[in-house]
């Protein structure tokens, strides 16, 4: 056993594992998780993005997303991949989502802002339990599929979730709704 195998590197490579996964799931942008975890390691999600501290705050987060996604993006780009906002943020906000929001931080005030893995599945359920009186525009994501959102249909989905659950709920509340893990 090596000394030099931390809880840190081991919490990142389980987050960096189940991004890749989440988000080469489309038909349109598969990659194999190898890619999909140097893609995440060279926009700076290692094992060293482990403390609240490498969160921005909530007023922050919007802007500090998009620059991810760009990032994500480019060095996707330079991986040989095309994809475009939508598998951007999956692999993002699965990232984070197993890091921070399963990590045992659910409650911090970052934590509670950062945006939830969006796809197929949760986009139809909300659709069908016409979740916030908005099932004609969750229909209208759904069909242009979360794999193909660029940065303002991305950004748009994320307003209607935050405009949709209780004002001071995480939005990780959201994945309530849901289906994939049954």
């Amino acid at each position: 056993m090596s000394s030099y195998y931390s809880i840190e590197e081991h919490k990142h490579r389980l987050a960096a594992w189940a991004a890749s996964r989440a988000a080469s799931t489309s038909p349109l942008c598969r990659f194999k998780v190898e890619k999909g975890v140097r893609i995440l390691e060279s926009t700076g999600f290692d094992e060293k993005f482990s403390s609240l501290s490498s969160l921005p705050s909530p007023k922050d987060l919007k802007e500090c997303h998009r620059n991810w996604r760009d990032k994500i993006i480019k060095n996707a780009t330079d991986h040989g991949l095309c994809f475009k906002d939508g598998v951007a943020a999956k692999l993002i906000n699965c990232y984070l989502k197993v890091r921070f929001v399963c990590g045992g931080h659910h409650d911090d005030i970052r934590v509670k802002a950062l945006h939830p893995p969006i796809d197929a599945v949760l986009l139809k359920s909300l659709a069908s339990e016409n979740f916030g009186g908005q099932a004609k525009q969750w229909r209208t994501f759904q069909k242009t599929r979360w794999s193909k959102f660029d940065s303002k249909t991305y950004e748009a989905v994320i307003s209607l979730i935050q405009n949709s659950i209780p004002k001071g709920e995480p939005l990780w509340q959201i994945e309530e709704h849901w289906k994939g893990h049954q």
